[in-house]
């Protein structure tokens, strides 16, 4: 009990598990890949995976760490949102209550894992009795919004990123609507970040499917580097979420990762922390 438990959902997009399992490997103790059992997304339309996939898992896989999760993870009768979530609940149970339950999407590549994981295991006190003290802990998000020829738009104002909790009772997404933690950790998003074809193809089948604005797709179709500035309110769902983007001129991951670390305006402030994790203690304080 209380492992260090990372799960990824395996889909179209399976590919990206080549950049965001690495990051997690080796302070994981265990890493659960979850897959439809007959290869179909939330909204029942069917993917294949080359057989490379598998042998590259094998040949990366030197721990013998990763284990492949496969079961019924689509119902028509539920919305992609709903069989999302539910996937989510399947995998975060097949993990194990009484283990720290991390959950991060194929284009979510941790900055930090290791700092992270030792965050969580300051707080192993929550794994004592999961069910009487549910929490989850939130790290943020560094969205980037677009490939360029020269570089990328990123999304200038870090976001939340549910990734971890003692209890798998997820309300909607990885969402479980209980008791925050708020912890200065960061993961660089690739969620908007594909070709036209493959952006058009995942809004198609995500669990957001029913969600998106209107303005959403032509907006991104427009954003260059010369225009960027004069875009807002860009966000897939809720457009003000997203209020501007910023722009830098590479996109080597290297340079991507260390121009985060560097760049404290992307950052959550302690003082930002402090308050939302105050505000989340007394939220919960009665409950």
């Amino acid at each position: 009990m209380k492992k260090i438990q990372t799960g990824f959902l395996v889909s179209y997009d399976y590919e990206k598990l080549k950049k965001s399992i690495p990051p997690v490997y080796e302070h994981s103790d265990q890493i659960f890949l979850a897959l439809d059992h007959e290869n179909r997304t939330w909204t029942g339309n069917k993917f294949e995976i080359n057989d490379s996939f598998f042998s590259w898992i094998e040949e990366f896989d030197t721990e013998k760490k990763i284990i492949i999760y496969k079961d019924n993870f689509y119902i028509p009768e539920l919305s992609p949102i709903d069989n999302d979530t539910r996937e989510r609940q399947m995998l975060g149970e097949k993990m194990g209550i009484g283990n720290w339950i991390i959950q991060i999407d194929a284009d979510e590549f941790f900055l930090d894992f290791d700092k992270f994981v030792k965050t969580l295991k300051k707080h192993d006190l929550f794994l004592d009795n999961p069910k009487k003290n549910k929490v989850q802990f939130s790290g943020f998000l560094i969205n980037i919004y677009k490939y360029l020829d020269k570089g990328l738009l990123y999304v200038d104002d870090a976001t939340k990123f549910m990734v971890a909790t003692n209890y798998p009772n997820y309300k909607r997404a990885r969402n479980t609507k209980e008791r925050v933690i708020y912890v200065p950790h960061y993961a660089l998003h690739e969620t908007l970040s594909r070709t036209e074809e493959e952006l058009a193809f995942k809004i198609s089948n995500w669990g957001h499917k029913d969600e998106i604005n209107s303005d959403f797709f032509k907006k991104w179709k427009l954003a260059n580097e010369t225009n960027y500035k004069q875009l807002k309110d860009l966000f897939y769902l809720n457009p003000k979420i997203w209020k501007s983007l910023g722009y830098f001129p590479s996109e080597n991951l290297h340079d991507i990762k260390q121009f985060i670390i560097e760049n404290q305006d992307l950052k959550k402030s302690d003082l930002w922390i402090f308050k939302k994790n105050f505000g989340q203690w007394f939220k919960h304080l009665f409950k």
